[in-house]
């Protein structure tokens, strides 16, 4: 199941929008309750909302905004068919998550683990400069965007979308990729190697990485 909440500042949410694909409900349904009972679910806090375009003629799509507490009692006014009995628990493990995960991120551990990173990063980043000028005397023309090519690359084998969202295991994991990156540049520049096959064998090396420590990537 996709992520179903996301975290804003210091707190959790979910929106209609997940609610109704989730639950297997129109959106208009789910909106419909939250008017219905809009009362009992501003006693949690504030409704906000956001209006998404549809299309150039359409009425906007209204979006609600649902912090935990809000969200779990949403749901208590569903069906409870096994479809959504299987999101109602999915989507109450992940509120638990992302508050875990909030807590820790307030650590003093995953504040000096990220500070780490960041010196890592720092150095990999130089490297990722030197590459970029190779790259560009072996004729590259799109030799800029080697950084960004190189991060998505550390984030994917990590199993991450960045460092904020990451935890004190995966900045670690993202601290040791990143540091065969910066070795594979380093030993592909001396050996003179094409960059596009530098490239190749970081892949290849952090694929053998992810594969002995048993890491889950993303997509």
């Amino acid at each position: 199941m996709n992520e179903l909440v996301s975290i804003v500042g210091n707190d959790v949410f979910t929106d209609s929008l997940v609610v109704a694909e989730g639950s297997c409900n129109q959106h208009e349904s789910v909106v419909s309750l939250i008017n219905k009972y809009e009362s009992k679910l501003r006693k949690f806090g504030a409704l906000d909302f956001t209006d998404l375009k549809s299309g150039k003629r359409g009425r906007p799509t209204r979006v609600y905004m649902l912090n935990e507490m809000q969200a779990t009692l949403l749901i208590t006014f569903l069906d409870n068919k096994e479809t959504v009995v299987n999101f109602k628990v999915e989507l109450v493990r992940q509120f638990y998550e992302m508050r875990k995960f909030i807590l820790e991120r307030q650590s003093s551990q995953w504040i000096d683990t990220r500070y780490q990173g960041k010196l890592t990063r720092k150095a990999e980043t130089d490297t990722i400069k030197a590459l970029t000028e190779y790259a560009k005397e072996q004729g590259s023309k799109n030799a800029d965007k080697l950084y960004v090519v190189y991060s998505k690359l550390a984030n994917q084998i990590a199993g991450v979308d960045g460092r904020n969202q990451a935890t004190i295991n995966q900045l670690n994991n993202l601290n040791l990729i990143e540091n065969i990156i910066l070795h594979c540049i380093e030993s592909g520049i001396l050996a003179e190697n094409h960059y596009k096959d530098i490239y190749q064998d970081c892949k290849k090396r952090l694929l053998l990485f992810s594969d002995l420590a048993y890491l889950e990537q993303t997509a």
